[in-house]
């Protein structure tokens, strides 16, 4: 399987460190993958929104209110 290297902001960090926790995923590895692949799913079921704005099918102000964070 190839390997991806990312960087992700520490509030995303500590959010799957806290499932992997809470039992929800055996490792980080295999919450990122399959939190990765919920995403590419979702995003491929809905596709990207067509308003008039130029963002690119992302809301503004992401979830939760972090810029930095975006719904699929």
């Amino acid at each position: 399987m190839p390997r991806v290297e990312i960087t992700v902001p520490e509030h995303l960090e500590m959010q799957i460190a806290q499932m992997v926790e809470e039992g929800e995923f055996l490792n980080r590895e295999e919450a990122v993958e399959e939190l990765l692949s919920t995403g590419i799913k979702a995003f491929k079921t809905s596709g990207p929104r067509d308003d008039d704005d130029d963002s690119g099918g992302f809301e503004d102000e992401g979830m939760m209110g972090h810029e930095d964070e975006y719904v699929f």
